[in-house]
């Protein structure tokens, strides 16, 4: 029983054009480059962290801009950048009735207590 030794190295097929002419060009996968979404990201952050800190005007405001900039120049973070306008508004508006009535109760004490001298 004699055994044929297999071939070290394998033979490979050469190299160059094939018989029907030359080989396939090889196969490159590209992906698309991820969009940015910073300044929607950004605004999103800043008005959850104003409304669970309790920020006042400064934060909500900043948070408001880079809203309204991340969603006129980032179209794959617009729905961040809405949710950022939403809650940073609701923050805005919500700081400016506190301060309303802040004022105003600090008028009718004053005014209170001069009228009453």
């Amino acid at each position: 029983m004699s055994q044929v030794p297999p071939n070290y190295p394998p033979d490979y097929p050469p190299t160059g054009p094939g018989p029907y002419g030359s080989p396939p060009a090889p196969v490159y996968l590209t992906f698309p480059a991820p969009q940015p979404k910073g300044n929607s990201i950004a605004s999103l952050v800043l008005g959850l962290s104003s409304m669970f800190f309790g920020w006042t005007f400064l934060v909500p405001i900043v948070g408001l801009v880079l809203g309204i900039i991340g969603s006129r120049k980032e179209p794959a973070g617009k729905g961040l950048a809405v949710a950022g306008i939403i809650i940073n508004s609701i923050m805005l508006v919500g700081w400016a009735i506190v301060l309303f009535f802040m004022i105003g109760i600090f008028t009718l004490l004053f005014t209170a207590g001069v009228q009453s001298q």
